[in-house]
């Protein structure tokens, strides 16, 4: 969160009222308690993008509030991995089966009924379904053009992923603006999530360095070696942690 001085029951009162306009399509369009991948859609859609004017922000695309959920909800706007969230929590809240997609570089939502069928939708374009020849066209966009559609694209990923990838998200723009003390607070925060990550320990060290945080630096260093096993890339952290010292005694 990054607007800690809000009004949190603001923000519940609205993820509430997404769900029950949710329910009132349910109701209005005659959707049985067993609804296909398609119906959810249309009834997600129906509250977040017709009534609740939720869209991708095309324009300010890297706009920090792009990737602060109650500066989302404030817009109604924001990137991919933010809107994604609203629509995985307000199909959750109706019993449906939704999960966030490890498809690179935009951030996808699949949708299930209990007999398996499934449909992926895009929360940054109006939750639009995605068949194979839209996600083929939106992977060489995001991903480069010689990139072909793979397995591992629709692998679903857990809650904690997906809010690495929201994170990961404000740490990038943090950097893009220079700000890399804020940028060090958003790889700190993924590290809550997954405390045991070599890489965000390293990544922790150097962005330290480069704030000027020497002693910060060297706890981010020895808690990469104290994860790592023996090999170069343990023994060059080390190093840099040895001269790092050196530097501040």
């Amino acid at each position: 969160m990054e607007l800690p001085t809000s009004e949190l029951s603001f923000y519940r009162d609205h993820l509430r009222a997404i769900s029950n306009a949710v329910s009132d399509c349910v109701v209005q369009k005659s959707i049985d308690d067993d609804p296909s991948p398609e119906e959810m859609a249309e009834a997600l859609n129906s509250a977040l993008v017709e009534q609740f004017r939720y869209t991708g922000d095309e324009q300010t695309y890297d706009d920090l509030d792009n990737a602060n959920l109650m500066r989302v909800i404030d817009r109604r706007r924001g990137l991919p991995v933010a809107l994604g969230i609203l629509y995985l929590s307000t199909a959750r809240a109706q019993g449906w089966a939704a999960a966030g997609l490890n498809f690179p570089g935009h951030f996808l939502v699949r949708l299930e009924s209990r007999d398996g069928r499934r449909v992926i939708v895009d929360p940054f374009h109006h939750g639009r379904i995605m068949g194979a020849p839209e996600l083929r066209e939106l992977l060489k966009v995001v991903v480069g053009p010689s990139v072909e559609l793979e397995a591992a694209h629709f692998q679903p990923v857990s809650n904690r992923d997906v809010l690495i990838r929201l994170q990961n998200n404000v740490k990038t723009r943090r950097l893009d603006l220079g700000l890399i003390r804020e940028a060090v607070e958003a790889v700190e925060n993924m590290l809550l999530l997954v405390p045991h990550s070599l890489a965000l320990w390293r990544e922790a060290g150097v962005l330290h360095m480069r704030a000027g945080y020497l002693k910060h630096a060297i706890e981010s260093f020895d808690k990469f070696v104290s994860l790592a096993q023996d090999g170069p890339d343990r023994n060059k952290i080390a190093k840099v942690v040895q001269e790092l010292r050196e530097r501040i005694n």
